[in-house]
C-alpha cells in the first residue's frame, strides 16, 4: 500500500454490510479530493503536529476512502497499519445509550423513570448553590430521569471540566478512579452535589457511566459483558473491549509522549490491564473497521446485516434533539455543543444548516473521544465518516478540519 492508495477492509474482518472494496466515485466522492485531504493529514505527520491517524468515509453503502497516516507509536516509528486500535474514550457513548434504548425496547425500563427507581444511591439528591459566598446544598426540586441521564441533563459534571465548588469534590474523591466498581462508582458519585438541577441546563458529565451502572442492574449482566453479548457480536464488532486481549495489542495507537505544542500532554488510559471500572462514559478501545459497523447500523436505522437491535423510530427518536428550550450551563460545556446544535440520546444533533462554523445537514449527528477519534453521520447525505488518531489537545482542530474536508469531496 503506498501513501496515495487506499487501503482496501482486511480479511477475513467482517465487512461494513457487503463492503469490500473502495468506490468512491460510486459513492458520489471526488477521489481528487480525497487524496487533497490525505495530503493535508501527511502533512500534519510531517510536521509532527500528528503522530497518525486512520481514515474512513463511506457513502450510499460504498466504502470512498479507508487509508492511514503516520505511525501507531510514534515513539518507535511504527507505520499506523489501518486496524490500528484506539482508545475511543467518549465514542462509548453511543453505544451505551443503545443499550439503554434496547432495554427500553423490551419493556424493562421507562425513559421518564427515575433514576433511584434502578439505582436507590440517587434516591436524595442534592444541588449545590452558592448563597452569600458561600456553598449551601438543598433537595433536588425534580428526581433526575433516565431521559436526564442519556441527554446531559441530569445535573452531573466532569471535575476536569472546571474548578467549581462541585468539580473540586468530583477530584477530592478521584470520581474518576479506574479503581473503583461500576457500582462503587456509582454509590459515590450519588453522595455528591449536583451542579445544577435536573432538567435546567445541559452540562456535560458523567451520565452515561450511571447509565452504565443502571445496564448492569436491569440486565443482571457486567456492563462488558452487556454489550458484548446483544451488541458488539450481533453486529460483528470483533474489535471492540474495554480491556485488550494481550494478542491484539501490538495494534494500540500511542499519542506523543510530550505535546507538540507545548501543552500539558494528557495522560491516556491504559487498555492493556484490565481496571476495575468498565467506565459507561469513556471506557472502550475499538477500530475503524468495527465503529464503522456501529455507525451503519445507525444509519440503517437499527440493523445491520439482518440483525435488528433497535426499531427505526427509536434511532429518529434517539437523533433528534432533546434539550428544546433547556440552555447549555456556562462553561466548558459550551464548547462542547457548537452553535445550532443540540442534543439527542448519546449524540450532539445539528439542527440548523448555517451557524455553526463547519458543514453539515439538518439532523446529522456526531460525537468524539478526549484522545481526539472524532465521527459523524449524515443521514440526508447517507453518510457517515470516522476519524481515528490519539492526540488529545489537538482534537478540536481535527475535528474541524476533518469535517471540512470530508463535504469538500461529497459532489452529488
Amino acid at each position: 500500500m503506498t501513501d496515495t492508495q487506499p487501503a482496501v477492509l482486511p480479511n477475513p474482518t467482517p465487512s461494513i454490510q457487503g463492503t469490500v472494496s473502495i468506490a468512491p466515485e460510486a459513492a458520489g466522492v471526488c477521489v481528487q479530493r480525497l487524496e487533497s485531504m490525505m495530503a493535508v493529514l501527511h502533512s500534519e505527520v510531517d510536521c509532527q503536529r500528528l503522530p497518525g491517524a486512520v481514515v474512513l468515509v463511506h457513502r450510499r453503502g460504498k466504502l470512498a476512502l479507508f487509508d492511514r497516516v503516520g505511525s501507531l507509536d510514534p515513539a518507535t516509528g511504527t507505520p499506523m497499519p489501518c486496524d490500528a486500535i484506539f482508545r475511543i474514550y467518549s465514542m462509548t457513548k453511543p453505544i451505551v445509550s443503545v443499550a439503554v434504548m434496547m432495554l427500553m425496547e423490551q419493556g424493562k425500563l421507562l425513559l421518564s423513570d427515575p433514576v433511584s427507581k434502578f439505582l436507590p444511591e440517587f434516591a436524595k439528591q442534592q444541588v449545590a448553590a452558592v448563597v452569600d459566598g458561600a456553598v449551601v446544598t438543598r433537595p433536588v426540586r425534580q428526581a433526575a430521569t433516565i431521559q436526564d441521564l442519556l441527554r446531559h441533563t441530569a445535573g452531573l459534571t466532569y471535575e476536569f471540566m472546571g474548578s467549581s465548588a462541585v468539580q473540586r469534590q468530583y477530584a477530592q474523591v478521584r470520581i474518576g478512579s479506574r479503581d473503583r466498581t461500576v457500582a462503587e462508582f456509582s454509590n459515590e458519585l450519588a453522595k455528591l452535589p449536583l451542579m445544577v438541577e435536573p432538567g435546567s441546563a445541559w452540562e456535560y458529565g458523567r451520565a452515561t457511566d450511571v447509565l452504565g451502572r443502571l445496564v448492569e442492574v436491569v440486565s443482571r449482566q457486567s456492563l462488558g459483558a452487556y454489550l458484548t453479548q446483544h451488541i458488539f457480536i450481533p453486529l460483528g464488532m470483533t474489535e471492540t473491549w474495554f480491556t485488550v486481549p494481550p494478542e491484539h495489542q501490538a495494534r494500540i495507537a500511542e499519542p506523543f509522549v510530550k505535546d507538540p505544542e507545548g501543552g500539558v500532554q494528557m495522560r491516556v488510559i491504559d487498555v492493556r490491564e484490565a481496571a476495575a471500572m468498565e467506565s459507561g462514559g469513556g471506557g472502550l478501545a475499538s477500530t475503524a473497521h468495527d465503529y464503522a459497523r456501529f455507525l451503519q447500523f445507525m444509519l440503517n436505522k437499527g440493523e445491520l446485516d439482518c440483525v435488528r437491535l433497535l426499531g427505526p423510530r427509536t434511532v429518529d427518536y434517539m437523533t433528534a434533539d432533546h434539550l428544546g428550550d433547556i440552555p447549555v450551563h456556562p462553561g466548558a460545556s459550551r464548547t462542547l455543543l457548537p452553535q445550532g446544535h443540540g442534543f439527542g440520546l448519546g449524540f450532539a444533533v445539528r439542527k440548523t444548516l448555517g451557524v455553526d462554523t463547519v458543514p453539515g445537514s439538518v439532523g446529522a449527528y456526531f460525537w468524539g473521544g478526549m484522545a481526539g477519534t472524532t465521527f459523524f453521520v449524515d443521514p440526508k447525505e447517507d453518510l457517515f465518516a470516522i476519524l481515528m488518531l490519539q492526540a488529545p489537545n489537538q482534537r478540536e482542530y481535527y475535528r474541524m478540519l476533518f469535517r471540512d474536508l470530508v463535504y469538500a469531496s461529497l459532489l452529488d
